[in-house]
Parts: C-alpha cells; sequence; structure tokens
C-alpha cells in the first residue's frame, strides 16, 4: 500500500497535468473558438432567452420560477460534468472555456424551457409536458448542437435522455406545487 506521501505525489502529478491540459484548452479556445459564429450562438443563447423570459414571465410567480430554475441549472451543470468527465459526451465552442458544460443549454435554455411550460397552461396533465420536454430535448435539441458540431455524444445514445428528462422535469413541477416556504424573520 502506499504511503500518504506516495498518494499526494501521485495525486499533484496528475493535478499538473490537468493544469497543462486546461491551458492548452484555453489556448485553443482563445485561437479558434472565440468570437468564432457558434461562439457568438452561445452567447446569444445565454442571454436572449432570459430578456424573453423577463418579459413573458407570470411576474407574481417570479420568485417561484427562478427557484426552479436555479434548481434545474444545478442538476443540469453537474449531470454535464459527470458526463464530460466520464467521457460519455463532450462539447466544443464553449462560451466559458474551463467550464465543461455547454453554458447556454445548462444555465439558459433548459431551465428557461422548464419553467415556461410550468407556467403555460398549468392545469394540462404533468406527464404530458414532461413527454413533450424529454422529446424536444432528446430528439430535437441534441441532435440539433450535435449537427452544429458543439455537442459529440461518445458513448451516449439520444433516447438514454428521454427518462433522465422526464424525470428533472417532473420534479421541478414537484417543486412548482411546494407551499412550504415562510417568512425569515429577524
Amino acid at each position: 500500500m502506499a504511503t500518504k506521501e506516495e498518494i499526494i505525489e501521485i495525486i499533484d502529478k496528475n493535478h499538473n497535468q490537468i493544469e497543462l491540459l486546461i491551458d492548452k484548452k484555453i489556448q485553443i479556445w482563445t485561437e479558434y473558438v472565440l468570437f468564432s459564429g457558434l461562439w457568438w450562438m452561445g452567447v446569444g443563447l445565454s442571454i436572449i432567452p432570459w430578456i424573453i423570459w423577463f418579459v413573458i414571465r407570470k411576474r407574481d410567480s417570479t420568485d417561484r420560477l427562478l427557484y426552479i430554475a436555479f434548481y434545474i441549472m444545478a442538476i443540469a451543470v453537474v449531470s454535464d460534468i459527470l458526463g464530460d468527465q466520464l467521457g460519455l459526451w463532450h462539447y466544443r465552442y464553449h462560451v466559458i472555456p474551463v467550464l465543461p458544460t455547454y453554458f447556454p443549454w445548462d444555465v439558459t435554455l433548459m431551465p428557461l424551457t422548464i419553467i415556461t411550460l410550468i407556467q403555460i397552461k398549468p392545469n394540462v396533465n404533468p406527464w404530458i409536458k414532461a413527454t413533450f420536454f424529454a422529446l424536444a430535448a432528446s430528439y430535437c435539441a441534441e441532435p440539433f448542437f450535435d449537427w452544429l458540431g458543439v455537442y459529440e455524444p461518445v458513448h451516449w445514445r439520444y433516447s438514454y435522455s428521454v427518462p433522465l428528462q422526464i424525470i428533472l422535469y417532473m420534479s421541478a413541477h414537484a417543486l412548482s406545487k411546494r407551499n412550504q416556504f415562510s417568512k425569515i424573520d429577524q
């Protein structure tokens, strides 16, 4: 069994190699990706939908919808990091080069689509909305970003995303129905 010092040395050596690769990734991003058409598209997809949502949102539900959006963002970012690190997929044309996720999808498109579906026709069966969202995300959005060359499913199939997207939507829907919030008094 290795000693503590040997383990630290191995981990530090690995970390140094990762730092060198990240430096190279930033260099490639700066030289080839920054200000490219797909980079600008990513910037636009990160900002413009939020502006549109801000105009069309149900104002008296803003706090609840943002709560759900941040929940979706957290799950999306963590899932994308895991998928990337495990080699299931990877992204090109990052908006921010050090994030292994596709920022526009995780922080804008996915959460805004879900909270918009939640606020529009709230009495429609949530399973119908969840299925619609999952099918659209898995068979329209993923193939579109794959076709653009932004997303590369390595050991992943679009179909694998469907049940995960349904679970994500249904959990967001359940959060939207919660009324367990009380005021924080001083």
